[in-house]
């Protein structure tokens, strides 16, 4: 099968990022031919295959791109696009086989990630009224909206694939038919499984140092754990200096290459996502490295998570220290079923082969 991935970026940083990257390496390696097109190429990142640049990708309104002669050229038997969220390259996709691949909220949700800005969990499907009040700014309130309704509009118009039932769900309410989503989750690549710990033993918390993320809630359950072990953080962004100025260690970003001697050293991973997980990613990987992860149910964290004492009630900072208490204590983790890379990726292709409207088959034996 002869595919074009089409993603705003390369880079090295985030699981969206690295998810894009580690389906590209898979299909290589079961045979297909595959292209892939960007707007830029971050520094220090290797393409996997033959890469095409062109401006416009990374755009997050509507901008023209020119992709026609790209995919004429490649002559592609179906375009997937990920990570890209400008209305007008979604609008080219959607006359073509093309699939979408949904990561994250900016398609359903103009604001935090379904979580309000006064600080609940929104259960409400994208409306005027209801979305407004997480806006200070009528005018930008307006113009995200706008832009936020236009991309669902044209992501309704292709078949899309999601990383968790959760997203599924959301993108149901918002009024996507539910017979046009995957669900084809992610799946742990690209760590080593030997890795010896890089250092002392710790608690970890892993991802952008945001609010959104749960960085105060962590340190907060991590103080009312008394779990003697030091809280470590491995990621950077807005709360970093927060974060050191208090006087935790921060790694800053960790190039996946070196992740797994991180997670080896961890006794623990937290989780305490704010926003609504789309998945998470960096759990999945943690357990894969035998590392136990303390979280609150957001989102689609439940559908890879074990459950039991290490997983606690959204926003209940008490129950995340009981849960990281329990992590510590308790054995160390094994691999979450059902994510295995050879069955999501026959997934994937038989998602493909809907999407060039030709048996699975056919397509697989095409030049």
């Amino acid at each position: 099968m002869r595919i074009l991935h089409v993603g705003d970026r390369l880079g090295g940083r985030g699981g969206a990022h690295w998810h894009l990257r580690a389906v590209v390496e898979q299909l290589l390696a079961l045979g297909h031919h595959v292209e892939l097109v960007v707007g830029a190429v971050e520094p220090g990142v290797e393409p996997p295959c033959r890469t095409h640049l062109v401006a416009g990708l990374e755009a997050r309104e509507r901008r023209p791109a020119p992709l026609d002669g790209i995919a004429g050229a490649a002559r592609p038997d179906v375009i997937h696009l990920h990570t890209v969220v400008n209305p007008a390259v979604l609008d080219w996709a959607a006359g073509r086989p093309a699939v979408l691949t949904v990561q994250d909220h900016r398609y359903f949700c103009p604001g935090r990630g379904k979580w309000t800005a006064g600080g609940h969990v929104c259960a409400e499907p994208m409306a005027p009224g209801t979305c407004a009040a997480c806006f200070d700014d009528a005018t930008y309130f307006e113009d995200v909206y706008a832009l936020t309704a236009e991309r669902l509009a044209a992501a309704g118009r292709l078949p899309l694939v999601v990383l968790s039932h959760y997203m599924k769900a959301e993108l149901a309410a918002a009024g996507v038919p539910a017979a046009r989503i995957a669900v084809v989750p992610p799946f742990v690549h690209g760590l080593d499984a030997e890795a010896a710990p890089s250092g002392p033993p710790c608690v970890l918390f892993a991802g952008r140092l945001a609010a959104g993320k749960g960085v105060r809630d962590a340190t907060a359950a991590w103080r009312a754990s008394s779990v003697e072990l030091p809280l470590v953080f491995a990621g950077t962004g807005p709360l970093r200096a927060e974060i050191e100025a208090a006087g935790f260690e921060v790694l800053g970003w960790v190039p996946h290459a070196r992740l797994a001697a991180v997670f080896r050293r961890a006794r623990a991973l937290l989780l305490p996502s704010r926003w609504q997980e789309p998945f998470g990613i960096v759990g999945l990987e943690a357990l894969a490295m035998g590392t136990p992860v303390a979280a609150w149910r957001s989102g689609g964290v439940p559908e890879w998570h074990p459950g039991g004492a290490t997983l606690s009630e959204w926003g209940d900072v008490p129950g995340l220290a009981r849960a990281l208490r329990a992590a510590v204590e308790g054995p160390r983790a094994t691999a979450a079923p059902g994510f295995e890379a050879d069955a999501l990726m026959r997934r994937l292709t038989a998602v493909y082969a809907g999407a060039t409207g030709l048996p699975l088959e056919d397509r697989q034996h095409q030049p």
